[in-house]
C-alpha cells in the first residue's frame, strides 16, 4: 500500500519543510488541506483557482522530496444551519475538488455535513436512535430535502473533474458508519462519492474496520491511518461520553467556523485518539491493510496524527513505524 501523511499536524512548518520531515521518515505522500475547519497553509487554493499560481509552480515545491500528493482533505460541515458556517464549508469543498482537478489529485477527503433537524432550525442535529417517529420525521428532512439535492451537485462536479470524494465517516454527521455511507450513494445514485476508511472513528463505536471494508468493497476509495484506544473508563461513562467542558475563548481553542470552537476532551476519557499501535497492534493493521489492498492496491493510507501524548514528530514517527511494519507484513 502507498503511506503518507496528512499535513495538518505539519501547519506549522514551510510545505517544502513538512514535505522533507514526510520523506525522513520513509513515506511518500502528503494528504493536504484545502479548506474547511482548518486553514490552508500548504495550498494557495484561491491563486491555483485564479491562475495566480500554476498547477506546475505549485507542484515545483515536490520535485526531489520523494514525496507526492496524497489526496486533498476539506473536513467541514457543509450543510451547517448557520449562514456563518455551512455555505462557506461547501464552497471550500467546490473549490477543493476544482482545484484536485487542476493538479491532476484524483481524491478529495470531506465529512458528508450534518443539517439542522427542521426547516428553520439553528443547531446541527445528530439523530443515532431514532425510537422516536419524530426522529424518522426529521431524519427524512435532513436526507431528501437538504442532503441528497447538496451531494447530487456534488457528486456530479467531481465527475466533471475527474476526482473521487471520500466521505470520513464520522460522529456528528449524517454519514457515520457504513450504512449511511452506503445510504448516501445509493440515495444520490452517485459515481463518484465513496468513503474513507478511517478507523479511529469505527473502533469507538465498535464496528470492525476490516469488516466494515470488507462490507463496503469498492465503495472504499482512500484511508487514514488514525488508532483509538478504549480506556477502563468506558466501562462507566461508555463510547457516548459527552462530559467535554468549554475552553475559555482566552485560551484560543480551535476554531470550527462563525462562534462555533472545540470544545475540551474530558481527563479522564471512556476512549481516546492514539497513534497507530497504541490501541491495536500491529497485527490488526497489517489486516487492515490487506483489505484494503483487496479493493485497491494503489489506494493511500495517509497518517492523521491526534496523540496528544506525543508531539507532532515523536507522534508521526510512531505511528510511521508502526504501519510500516503492518505494510511490510502484508502477504502477497
Amino acid at each position: 500500500m502507498k503511506l503518507g501523511v496528512y499535513t495538518a499536524i505539519l501547519h506549522d512548518k514551510p510545505l517544502r519543510e513538512a514535505l522533507e520531515i514526510i520523506g525522513s521518515i520513509g513515506l511518500t505522500g502528503a494528504e493536504i488541506n484545502a479548506g474547511g475547519f482548518l486553514p490552508t497553509p500548504h495550498l494557495p487554493v484561491d491563486d491555483l483557482l485564479s491562475g495566480a499560481v500554476t498547477p506546475q509552480e505549485y507542484l515545483a515545491n515536490f520535485e526531489g522530496t520523494g514525496v507526492s500528493i496524497a489526496g486533498l482533505n476539506c473536513n467541514g460541515n457543509p450543510l451547517h444551519p448557520d449562514p456563518e458556517v455551512g455555505p462557506e464549508d461547501a464552497d471550500d469543498l467546490r473549490k477543493a475538488i476544482r482545484v484536485a482537478g487542476l493538479l491532476g489529485v484524483d481524491r478529495v477527503v470531506t465529512m458528508s455535513g450534518l443539517p439542522n433537524a427542521h426547516p428553520g432550525g439553528e443547531w446541527p442535529a445528530w439523530h443515532v436512535n431514532t425510537w422516536d417517529s419524530g426522529y424518522l420525521d426529521s431524519l427524512d428532512y435532513q436526507w431528501d430535502e437538504v442532503a441528497v439535492p447538496f451531494w447530487k451537485e456534488i457528486d456530479a462536479l467531481a465527475r466533471e473533474h475527474g476526482v473521487k470524494v471520500a466521505i470520513e465517516m464520522h460522529p456528528q454527521n449524517l454519514v457515520f458508519n457504513p450504512p449511511t455511507l452506503k445510504r448516501l450513494v445509493d440515495k444520490v445514485g452517485a459515481t463518484n462519492v465513496g468513503a474513507e476508511m478511517d478507523p479511529s472513528h469505527l473502533f469507538w463505536q465498535g464496528i470492525d474496520p476490516v469488516a466494515a471494508v470488507e462490507w463496503l468493497g469498492p465503495l472504499v476509495f482512500h484511508a487514514a491511518a488514525k488508532d483509538t484506544r478504549i480506556n477502563d473508563n468506558c466501562s462507566i461513562y461508555g463510547v457516548l461520553d459527552e462530559r467535554f467542558t468549554r475552553i475559555p475563548l482566552s485560551e484560543n481553542p480551535t476554531g470550527l467556523g462563525g462562534k462555533h470552537v472545540v470544545n475540551k476532551w474530558p481527563e479522564d476519557s471512556a476512549w481516546d485518539f492514539v497513534a497507530v499501535g497504541r490501541g491495536h497492534d500491529v497485527d490488526f493493521w497489517a489486516r487492515f491493510l490487506q483489505a484494503l489492498e483487496k479493493v485497491d492496491p494503489e489506494m493511500w493510507v495517509n497518517i492523521e496524527h491526534e496523540d496528544v501524548e506525543f508531539g507532532a514528530l515523536e507522534g508521526l514517527q510512531v505511528a510511521a513505524e508502526n504501519l510500516q511494519s503492518a505494510n511490510s507484513a502484508l502477504v502477497h
